[in-house]
């Protein structure tokens, strides 16, 4: 599924990196505790979370994700803008809440560790 596709279907708005919604991603997770993402997930590229401070995006970096979607209306600060800008992350941000938004994109087939087969 394209960034772009997630933006669409998640009715958001694109914070930064623009020139990376055309990207292809194949897993995502939805999480507002960092040492879990750090501890349980595994390839995912898609990072949905409520959190808003710069660990976030050190996190996702750590992690190669590509996009980092803010829930429940949360913007990222200037500092953690930058730090996603410096490291190409594309950051989203909805006003849905995490489970509607997880669900969305479970449902246009974009799960956890693995891609559907249809």
């Amino acid at each position: 599924m394209k960034i772009s596709t997630i933006k669409n279907l998640l009715d958001a708005e694109l914070i930064c990196c623009e020139e990376g919604l055309e990207h292809h991603v194949y897993s995502a997770c939805g999480s507002d505790m960092m040492s879990d993402v750090l501890a349980y997930v595994k390839d995912q590229a898609v990072l949905l979370t409520g959190l808003v401070n710069s660990q976030v995006i050190r996190t996702a970096e750590m992690m190669d994700m590509k996009c980092i979607v803010f829930v429940r209306s949360k913007l990222p600060t200037a500092e953690m803008t930058k730090l996603a800008e410096e490291s190409g992350i594309v950051l989203l941000a909805t006003k849905k809440r995490m489970y509607e938004a997880c669900g969305i994109l479970y449902s246009n087939g974009l799960y956890g560790n693995r891609v559907k087969n249809v």
